[in-house]
């Protein structure tokens, strides 16, 4: 069997230790994601290419891209005349994850407005605090305007 793709082994290894470490996956779905980066013609890449490129077992191969499938990281779709199943970059995945950081951001918000509401019944006042939630706020306001565009 022949790879589909050609990949960068310093570019890919930068992936790997970047993506597992912001998406906080094991070592085999981040090399599976960062392999699927390289995937520029969108053609797809096959579950038993994984098992011989990385050379690991069956099983693990599964498991971790069942892990980046619930994590919505990498969809996978069977071409019509074939069984076999192809696995791409989930595109919509930046938009998720920032919807994700946007929603954080809210809800920290929220936790600050409570606990200011309750300080002020005790007579406190912040300045750090309301310029956090000022940065908080204007950089929800960015990302939400930049997710409009995607």
């Amino acid at each position: 069997m022949h790879k589909s793709i050609e990949i960068d082994e310093k570019i890919f290894q930068d992936a790997v230790k970047f993506y597992g470490t912001v998406f906080n996956i094991p070592p085999l779905a981040s090399k599976i994601y960062a392999y699927l980066l390289f995937d520029y013609e969108k053609v797809g890449i096959p579950f038993d290419e994984f098992v011989e490129v990385f050379s690991a077992s069956k099983s693990s191969v599964s498991t971790n891209i069942s892990l980046l499938l619930n994590a919505e990281l990498i969809i996978d779709h069977n071409k019509m005349d074939e069984r076999k199943r192809y696995f791409f970059i989930n595109d919509g995945y930046k938009k998720i994850r920032f919807e994700k950081i946007v929603q954080k951001m809210k809800d920290e918000l929220k936790l600050l407005d409570d606990l200011d509401h309750f300080k002020k019944n005790h007579n406190g006042y912040d300045e750090k605090i309301e310029a956090y939630k000022a940065l908080l706020n204007k950089n929800i306001i960015n990302i939400q305007e930049s997710l409009n565009k995607l």
